[in-house]
């Protein structure tokens, strides 16, 4: 009887049960000056696969099956450790100290006036010329499933690239059999600072770079967004998505007002490069957006605790960049979805803040949910 009970659970057994997720560490390359780059794989039963690079905790590759069972690479980027360097255009990059841009590269503290490069026009953006994705992070543990996971961390010093204190930072991804990729930022500061954490990862779930993302199903949980200036600056107001080009409620293919001239606010982006107020309450993780690629069929849906999401669609992108396999990234090869507090927060008062303080603890989760439709 016990046999017989034995071999029936084993029969119905799912590669749930069986924990199949694994995480496989690895070399990836060196620089030119000698460091040693290493790639952290994790992997699970239902065929997804995630590569983490230590230089900039990048999320390097992402492998996902189609609606026949095609796997292929949902994310843009290079084949070596070093054209990330070359090439610095935050592909699947952890971005910091402060993701997305601070307005003439200042903001203030405490009556104190801080000052930082500005690397993109008159504004600072994602940290700065030598910001958290150019940095080695430290792979500090990395264990199999049920969920496969890796943690990285890294130090910034007090002052590095223009922040005041010394910043202690995790980066943890892992992978699940439901084909959910989670990604949680954690940090702590020795000195008052501001932080904005996100990932930077260019979607194309098509899984073929020579096709764009204008036929792409977006929908974005949210209400309102705030619209920039000519320098993509917030002019700080928070505007009703509804009526405009901006409304992604409901399902709306990428290209269907991409190019509305008549809308200020594409004509400022180049397309879409805006931050969306997600719905719900700031902290707790909740539905931020769901992209459907109709071809192979994948769904990507989002969940972010961030206050906002950047919504960027590869705007610059000029066909001058040749990632993997040397394709050729254009306008429009990818969508961003940044989740994190508003860009120029520490220079908006009516923004969420962006203020970390000494025995406080940041946290910005994301979770990259996988399907086929």
């Amino acid at each position: 009887m016990k046999t017989a009970i034995l071999g029936a659970l084993c029969a119905t057994l799912t590669i749930t049960d069986v924990h199949a997720a694994t995480a496989t560490r690895a070399p990836f390359g060196t620089l030119s000056d000698g460091t040693k780059v290493e790639a952290v794989t994790l992997s699970n039963g239902a065929g997804m696969s995630a590569k983490i690079m230590t230089l900039g905790a990048t999320l390097q590759s992402l492998i996902v099956p189609d609606k026949a069972g095609h796997k292929d690479d949902v994310v843009l980027g290079y084949d070596t450790a070093a054209e990330y360097l070359a090439h610095p255009d935050f592909f699947g990059a952890s971005v910091g100290r402060y993701a997305n841009r601070i307005a003439k590269g200042k903001f203030s503290l405490d009556g104190k006036t801080y000052t930082l490069a500005t690397n993109d026009g008159p504004n600072s953006l994602h940290g700065g010329p030598k910001g958290f994705d150019k940095r080695m992070w430290k792979i500090d543990s990395v264990a199999n499933g049920p969920e496969a996971k890796v943690v990285l961390s890294y130090v910034s010093a007090d002052d590095e690239e223009g922040f005041p204190g010394e910043l202690k930072v995790t980066a943890t991804y892992s992978l699940n059999e439901q084909n959910e990729l989670r990604l949680e930022y954690r940090a702590t500061t020795s000195k008052p600072t501001v932080l904005n954490l996100t990932n930077h990862s260019y979607f194309n779930l098509s899984g073929n770079d020579a096709r764009d993302v204008m036929g792409n199903l977006v929908t974005l949980h949210a209400m309102r967004f705030t619209p920039v200036d000519a320098t993509l600056i917030p002019t700080g107001e928070r505007k009703a998505v509804a009526g405009t080009a901006f409304d992604f409620r409901t399902p709306h293919r990428v290209g269907d007002r991409i190019r509305d001239a008549r809308d200020q606010q594409i004509r400022y982006g180049r397309g879409y490069d805006h931050n969306f107020i997600v719905d719900g309450t700031a902290g707790t993780l909740r539905p931020a957006a769901v992209v459907q690629e109709p071809g192979s069929g994948r769904v990507l849906e989002m969940s972010a605790s961030a206050p906002g999401v950047q919504f960027y669609t590869g705007n610059f992108l000029d066909g001058t960049f040749f990632g993997k396999g040397q394709h050729s990234y254009r306008q429009g090869d990818a969508i961003c979805l940044e989740p994190g507090v508003f860009p120029d927060s520490p220079n908006h008062a009516n923004f969420p803040t962006a203020r970390l303080n000494p025995g406080q603890s940041y946290v910005n989760t994301i979770v990259y949910k996988f399907s086929t439709k």
